[in-house]
């Protein structure tokens, strides 16, 4: 599997982990593959938190990755999955007065 594939794999994945979603570039490219980083040592994932509490979605999320990475040369890379923002949607609102 090529860097390229294994991205798309992942993001693909992730859309699966209701909750969260890859933190996406400011630059004109935008693509959602930018949030993952791959080394032969570390995969880094930045996500977007749109839903509380936090750990849990982790959870799932590294399940996605680690299956996707399974059998890849990532394979045992520590994964490093980063919120880096958590959307206002997480939080109930409050009834107006």
């Amino acid at each position: 599997m090529t860097t390229g594939e294994a991205v798309e794999r992942i993001v693909g994945a992730l859309a699966e982990v209701d909750g969260l979603h890859p933190a996406t570039s400011s630059s004109p490219v935008g693509r959602e593959g930018t949030a993952v980083d791959l080394s032969p040592g570390v995969v880094r994932v930045r996500l977007i938190a749109t839903r509380l509490p936090i750990p849990p979605l982790l959870d799932r999320a590294a399940q996605a990755v680690r299956a996707v990475l399974a059998g890849t040369e990532w394979e045992n890379a520590r994964l490093r999955l980063v919120i880096t923002d958590l959307d206002g949607a997480a939080f109930p609102r409050l009834p107006s007065q």
